[in-house]
C-alpha cells in the first residue's frame, strides 16, 4: 500500500467516524498538513470547554488523536 492510499483509508474512515467534519490536506511551510474544519459551528459554552471550529496537525495520526480528544469534549457537554 502507498503512503496515498493508506491516507486516502484514514481519510475514508475519518469521514465515517466524524462525519461533522471536512478534511483537508496543505503542504504550506510552517503550517500542520492535515485539517479538519467543522461545518456547522460550536456554541460558546463548547468553546470554553475546549472544543474547536478547526483543528491541525502534523500528520494523520495526530489529527485522529485530536478528534478523539475533541469527541471527549462534546460528549462531557452532551452534545
Amino acid at each position: 500500500m502507498t503512503d496515498h492510499e493508506y491516507e486516502q483509508r484514514v481519510i475514508d474512515v475519518l469521514i465515517s467516524t466524524h462525519p461533522g467534519w471536512r478534511y483537508e490536506q496543505r503542504d504550506l511551510p510552517g503550517l500542520p498538513r492535515w485539517w479538519a474544519i467543522r461545518y456547522c459551528p460550536l456554541r460558546p459554552d463548547q468553546r470554553r470547554a475546549g472544543a474547536r471550529d478547526v483543528l491541525g496537525r502534523t500528520s494523520l495520526r495526530r489529527l485522529v488523536s485530536a478528534l478523539a480528544r475533541h469527541d471527549e469534549i462534546l460528549h462531557r457537554l452532551r452534545y
